[in-house]
Order: C-alpha cells, then structure tokens, then sequence
C-alpha cells in the first residue's frame, strides 16, 4: 500500500497569493481534490488530505499527519506570485538529484510540464518547513504565478484545473509503479474499461470523454444524452473504445475537431479556446494553429 499525503497549500485565514480576482487557497484545494480523485484510479493507493475545505491546519499540523500516518510522500501544491510566470517545483536544500526524492519531483517536473501549457522554471531547492520537517519523501510544487494575466486565464479553466492533477497523479503513478485499477482508464488513455463513472463538481463531457479513451458523441450516445449537460452525482457508462487521436495530419482545428467528434462551430471552438487559456479568440490563423496544438495535447 502506498501513501499520498497531498497538502493544498494556505486556507481557511491564510488565503496564500492572491491577484486577478482569485485566491492560492481555491486553487490549490481545486488541484489537490482532482489529485486524490485520479490517484483513486489505481490499485494500492491511499490519499489523506490536509484538508478537504477552506480551512487553515498549521504547517506543524500538517507535517506532524504525515509523519504520523505513516506516509510514503508528500506533496504539497502551490500558486507563485511575485512577477514571474510558469512551473517550478522544490525539494528541501539537502536533497540530492538522484535521491528516491529527486527522482520522484523528476518524474512529477516532466508530467506536469505535458500538460499544464506554462513555462518551466525548473526544479529548486528550498528551506521550506514541509520539505524540511517530512520524514518522507516531499516536493512542493508552484502552479503557475496568480498575477500574471497568462498564467491565470489558464487557473480560471476547469480543463487546466484537471490537467494540472493528471500532470502530479503520472507522475506520482510513474514513480511509484502504480497499477490502474481493473475498469479504471489506462494512465496513456489508450483504452478505457466497461463500467461507470461518477460526475464530479466541474466535469464537463469533453474531459470525461478524454479521461476514458472515448469521443464525446460515444459517450452521449452511451448515455442517451440529447445535450452537453450534466451535473454531480451523474452517474455515466463507460465502454472500451482506443483514445479518440483525431485526424493527426490536419492543420486544421475544425477538421481536427470533427474527426473526434466534437462540435467544430465558432461559438465552441470559442468556448475551448478560453478553457485553454487562449484569450479573445476570434478565429485567427494563430489562434486556431494554438488550439489545435492544445487540443491534441
């Protein structure tokens, strides 16, 4: 049995950074339930939360849980700010790159940096009390700086939100050789399982569709959807279908998208571009050459 300690930075009084309309503590609790929702993906896994809602433990409080539950690593999740922009995660300052510690913050640095769409700051070291009073393995990672304007239109998207968990729980996966559960989607999302899922607060068809290895319309028609919508406690079928990779060789994001299924009009492609963190699309060769690029992933 493996043990995730996973720590959403700040809460409750402590709102951590805050800047263009959104505070540390919302999105690093958003984050860090999409982490312990994936990693419940595979066999062996237990997750303990520093806290589940807008709350402030202590950083003694915190450390002294894990220590004390026995964790096999720590992870604690953060927001920048301070006029820089993009990823950058920490060790503690005595860590050696090729420790067990180095090697997992390795594997979560280069899963994370596939998906989250922000520049990579690299990896750090600090004399932070998290990574220095854990007796286990611990990175702490900052998401993104929360004032600046790129960065942020990216937090403000639920699609970036469960990027940004999938990014940690691969790699978190790789480092501890963790299994999938049988009938729970392949970390790859080569293929997805019979079974059912369960519609969480902010899960939009699309992501749930990608997360399985199925087109949006397979999984409508699955469920006999007539529209997009859907709400939590929705409970949705799933079947085995490859991961949906759409027409690789267009340059073309309305081909692209029909070849997956997807609604190709203006007003959608609008709609995914501001989930992508593309600010006022308007349809521009540009635009849609980014989106593209977003949407294949």
């Amino acid at each position: 049995m493996v043990k995730i300690y996973v720590d959403p930075g700040h809460g409750g009084s402590d709102p951590g950074a805050s800047g263009n309309g959104i505070k540390e503590k919302d999105i690093t609790l958003k984050i860090a339930k999409k982490v312990q929702q994936f990693l419940g993906e595979y066999d062996g896994v237990q997750v303990k939360m520093s806290r589940t809602g807008d709350t402030f433990p202590t950083l003694t409080q915190r450390t002294n849980e894990a220590n004390a539950w026995g964790a096999d690593f720590f992870l604690s999740i953060h927001i920048n700010a301070g006029g820089g922009a993009g990823y950058e995660d920490f060790v503690y300052t005595t860590i050696a790159d090729n420790s067990k510690t180095g090697k997992i913050r390795d594997h979560i640095h280069t899963e994370v940096m596939k998906k989250n769409g922000l520049s990579d700051r690299g990896k750090k070291k600090a004399n932070l009390h998290v990574l220095r009073e854990s007796k286990m393995p611990a990175v702490l990672t900052e998401n993104g700086f929360i004032d600046n304007a790129d960065d942020v239109a990216k937090m403000k998207t639920q699609s970036w939100i469960n990027d940004v968990a999938r990014g940690h729980v691969n790699g978190i996966a790789k480092a501890f050789n963790l299994k999938k559960k049988s009938g729970g989607s392949s970390s790859s999302g080569s293929k997805s399982s019979k079974g059912t899922y369960t519609v969480k607060r902010g899960d939009t068809l699309w992501d749930i569709a990608k997360d399985h290895g199925m087109t949006v319309k397979q999984l409508k028609d699955l469920n006999n959807l007539s529209s997009d919508v859907i709400h939590p406690g929705d409970k949705l079928k799933l079947s085995k279908f490859g991961k949906p990779k759409g027409d690789m060789k267009t340059h073309s994001i309305v081909d692209y998208l029909k070849s997956i299924d997807v609604n190709s009009s203006f007003a959608n492609r609008k709609k995914l571009a501001a989930k992508y963190g593309i600010k006022n699309y308007s349809g521009t060769a540009s635009q849609n050459a980014q989106l593209l690029k977003k949407m294949r992933g």
